[in-house]
């Protein structure tokens, strides 16, 4: 299984932050990949929820169901996927207080098992995850950092 980490520090309280990203249906009007994110099933602590994604390179689009458990005193989610695209995806976001603003975390581990897939494209696709892994902490570091402006 393949991994990757990004880490962003965000001019906006903590508490603000991991209610931003806590708010994962608001994901696709502020984040380009994502087409749409649909929540099954909520309780206070896990939710399901169905995403689409999409690939510009690959001209596709990926589409899974997955499993977050959020915990509001430490501030973090361990998500998994349930079923997808992918033979395998989940990992973690944190959040943390640092001297008034935040430090996200988001580490994603995934395979994507396709027979006969060569070097250069496990290459090209771990270059995208990451890229997605960025983009979504540099999305939400927009998103607070805007609010926060408007909050002032």
């Amino acid at each position: 299984m393949a991994t990757v980490e990004s880490a962003v520090r965000i001019e906006a309280p903590v508490e603000e932050v991991y209610q931003i990203a806590r708010d994962i249906e608001r994901f696709p009007e502020f984040m380009d990949d994502v087409i749409e994110i649909e929540i099954i099933e909520q309780t206070e602590e896990r939710q399901v929820s169905r995403w689409v994604g999409q690939i510009e390179e690959f001209n596709r689009t990926l589409e899974w169901t997955e499993e977050d458990f959020w915990n509001e005193d430490e501030r973090c989610c361990r998500f998994e996927m349930i079923e997808g695209d992918f033979t395998a995806y989940g990992g973690t976001w944190t959040f943390e207080e640092d001297n008034g603003g935040t430090l996200a975390k988001l580490t994603i581990d995934y395979e994507y098992a396709i027979p006969l897939i060569g070097p250069l494209i496990k290459k090209l696709l771990h270059r995208k995850v990451q890229e997605n892994c960025d983009n979504m902490l540099e999305a939400i570091k927009a998103e607070a950092e805007k609010q926060q402006s408007a909050d002032s």
